[in-house]
């Protein structure tokens, strides 16, 4: 417990920017889930296929200065742009090839998990063996891709004894926490909102409503994808490297974040994200870090077991009503 309370003030700021990025990736999850009842496992390669886009733009135009201030923060708005075009584009084509032809035929949801399953490992191992190797000049199955040269010049902006927030982190959370507030705008006060909404409380009813499923489908997986690409800019400004299975680990906590917020809930995702990361660092803290992926498990497998509508409980349908 003596490395808890020492560490106490820098593990809260790691598991809140942390816990940030679980958040914008739990929310493609939550999206799908309230719309289709469907679980995307293919929503980290998504996340994955982000990273690969910005780290792709950052290399190609071979960032080597050091960015801070007004700078940094346009830099990161670019960034978060590219992510979310090619993590939203990749999410739309997803839909379109591996969920909507079973959607059609009315097959059932397990046949539409395995081909989450499918789509993931497919996706995971094209980046692996073909995309990368070719896109970066490099082996096949190579490991992390760092970053050409460092475009974060990481400053400490409140520093007050041992509790130090970093400009990096700074801006990871405050993003997150953006993105997520104009999120919960945009679904409750917009007429695609209001869609995405009456489709996940009644689809039948919402469609005798004169509301396009399709389209309904298609701008949910548009808008969980582009989170993700927003929460893999913010990745990239954190750690400054990727790989293949990036989103693996990450992806699996994103679910974990979504179940402990309650999945189908958006504000509960922000608060499920959040609190798996804080509870990750303090346990870190407490039993090394080689448990800290146990602990995000044994969080989902606890909260499974106790509350399995999470913190806020299952509600995309009616706090979306």
């Amino acid at each position: 417990m003596h490395n808890f309370f020492d560490q106490f003030w820098p593990s809260t700021v790691d598991g809140l920017s942390l816990g940030s990025i679980y958040a914008l990736v739990a929310l493609g999850y939550t999206m799908v889930y309230g719309v289709l009842r469907l679980i995307n496992f293919a929503h980290s390669e998504i996340f994955m296929i982000g990273t690969m886009a910005v780290i792709g733009v950052l290399n190609a135009f071979d960032v080597n200065s050091l960015y801070g201030g007004v700078g940094l923060i346009g830099f990161v708005l670019i960034l978060a742009l590219v992510g979310a075009v090619a993590s939203g584009g990749s999410a739309v084509l997803l839909e379109l090839i591996a969920y909507r032809p079973l959607r059609k035929k009315g097959a059932s949801r397990l046949a539409a998990l395995i081909s989450a399953i499918g789509a993931s490992l497919f996706l995971q191992q094209l980046f692996a063996r073909i995309i990368i190797p070719k896109a970066f000049d490099l082996p096949k199955e190579k490991g992390a891709l760092p970053v050409q040269g460092h475009f974060v010049q990481r400053e400490n902006l409140i520093s007050i004894g041992k509790f130090v927030v970093s400009n990096d982190k700074l801006i990871v959370f405050l993003g997150a926490v953006l993105m997520m507030v104009l999120l919960d705008q945009f679904v409750n006060r917009t007429k695609l909102g209001r869609g995405i909404r009456a489709t996940a409380q009644d689809p039948e009813t919402a469609v005798l409503m004169g509301v396009n499923i399709d389209r309904i489908v298609t701008a949910t997986f548009l808008i969980g994808g582009a989170m993700a690409g927003v929460a893999a800019a913010l990745y990239m400004v954190r750690f400054e490297e990727t790989k293949f299975d990036v989103g693996f680990l990450l992806g699996i906590k994103a679910f974990t974040a979504a179940v402990l917020g309650g999945i189908g809930n958006l504000r509960g995702a922000l608060v499920g994200g959040l609190v798996l990361g804080l509870v990750e660092m303090y346990g870190a803290s407490i039993f090394g870090a080689e448990w800290q992926h146990v602990i995000a498990f044994s969080v989902l497998i606890l909260v499974l077991m106790f509350r399995p509508t999470g913190i806020l409980g299952e509600s995309l349908q009616q706090a979306r009503a």
